[in-house]
């Protein structure tokens, strides 16, 4: 009997636009469309853990919904702050209650989380954090959801990656919202 040990994944999942933006001009996310059909309930099912940049868990790490928001949307926030969170940041150090930050040996802290037991890890991001990761070749699964707008400007999914990806699509979704969810797995190669 062989004692290989299952590591978790890393997936980076993300809306991006159909031109490759993550984000507008000035950081704006109001292209962004959840739609209950596209299943962010199973995937935060699947994960146990989302790792951050500073600034993306500044923005969205401890976000708390409003009075105003409907009552699926905060149990969403719920399940969503029940991960464990790492956050990556070269300034701030330590723990708080809701997260801890690594602040060096990145790839060898990462290969730690992904052998330790449990579920997916989600790569949350942000933009530089996601290099990283992708130069690292840390990623084990992209899963963009992209969404039907062109920005024409804004921040860009893909910046400074030092080396061709070999991906291959593993599955494809489709929505009545117009978003198109590709899922391709990292070969390797």
């Amino acid at each position: 009997m062989s004692n290989i040990l299952n590591t978790r994944k890393i997936i980076l999942d993300l809306a991006v636009t159909l031109d490759g933006f993550i984000e507008g001009k000035n950081g704006e996310v109001d292209w962004c469309i959840m739609d209950p059909e596209m299943g962010f309930i199973n995937f935060l099912n699947q994960i146990d853990t989302i790792l951050y940049g500073r600034k993306s868990y500044d923005l969205w790490g401890q976000f708390t919904p409003e009075i105003e928001h409907t009552d699926s949307e905060k149990e969403l926030w719920e399940l969503y702050h029940s991960k464990e969170k790492y956050v990556f940041s070269r300034t701030q150090k330590g723990t708080d209650d809701k997260a801890i930050f690594i602040n060096d040996n990145i790839l060898e802290e990462v290969n730690k989380l992904k052998n330790k037991s449990g579920k997916d890890i989600w790569l949350y991001g942000g933009a530089s954090l996601i290099t990283t990761f992708i130069n690292l070749g840390l990623v084990d699964e992209f899963r963009l959801s992209v969404h039907p707008v062109v920005l024409g400007e804004g921040k860009p999914l893909f910046v400074d990656i030092k080396q061709r990806l070999n991906l291959k699509l593993v599955d494809t979704r489709t929505f009545s919202s117009g978003v198109v969810q590709l899922i391709y797995h990292f070969d390797g190669n």
